[in-house]
Order: structure tokens, then sequence, then C-alpha cells
């Protein structure tokens, strides 16, 4: 008679079955993925450090926005303040140009929507040559 107790080994287990799911989902993932660029816009913003002018030139369109959200173009104020009637003005300006750089500033206390507008008509027209417009920060306020 034995009586030797059995070593009993401790229970397995097998994550084989496990890292195949882990890849297979990972597969899954990756090919159901779309990498799609959703922003269209390449936005150049100016440095506000600099004491340089900006460039005259003639092919430019100035859009500013007041503390109330009303546009004016090329200093002049649109009629009604939506986006179609900046997109017909941008648009006669443009003339079917993608190559016209849109400068645009506003109010420091502009409505963000206001701004917003400005950049979906900007991409509708496919204006891609964005600047805002800032003022050179005071470093002796800080």
């Amino acid at each position: 008679m034995n009586l030797r107790p059995r070593r009993v080994e401790p229970p397995r287990v097998d994550i084989t079955p496990l890292i195949d799911v882990v890849f297979l989902m990972l597969i899954f993932f990756m090919v159901s993925t779309t990498f799609e660029k959703e922003t269209q816009l390449k936005v150049d913003l100016p440095e506000a450090s600099t004491l340089e002018a900006p460039e005259q030139n003639a092919d430019k369109i100035e859009i500013t926005i007041d503390a109330q959200g009303q546009y004016y173009v090329n200093e002049r104020e649109l009629v009604k303040h939506d986006a179609l009637t900046l997109h017909r003005t941008l648009q006669k300006i443009a003339d079917g140009r993608n190559d016209i750089a849109v400068i645009v500033s506003g109010d420091r206390n502009a409505p963000l929507q206001a701004m917003m507008t400005v950049l979906d008509v900007a991409a509708r027209l496919e204006l891609t040559r964005l600047s805002f417009v800032a003022r050179q920060a005071d470093v002796a306020a800080e």
C-alpha cells in the first residue's frame, strides 16, 4: 500500500486561444478602420512674438469679426451676418481661384461660432491659405 500523497500539479491555463482571439480582433479593427484625413484646411497661424508686419499683397481677402460676431470683408460690413452671405461674398472675390490668401482677424470676445463659420466657408471654397492675425503680447505684463 502506497500512503505517500500524490503530487498534484497546479492547473494550467492555456492562453494560446486567447492570443489567437486578440490577434483576430486586432486584424479586424485594422481592416475596418478608415484612415481618412478629416481636416481639409491648412491653417497657418502667425507668430505673435515677431515684429514683422504681414506682407502687403493684392491677392488677399481680409475678414474681420467683431465682438458681436458680425463679418467685415475687406473693411466692408456684410448686409447679413450669416454663412450664406459670407460664402457668396468670398466666392465673388475669389473668382474661382484657390491661391488667394485669407487673413482672419477677430475681436478677443468674438464668438467661436463666427470663427468656425469662416473656416467652414473657406473649406467649402477650397481656400487653403488661411492666416490669423494676432498682436504682439506685452512681455512686461507677464
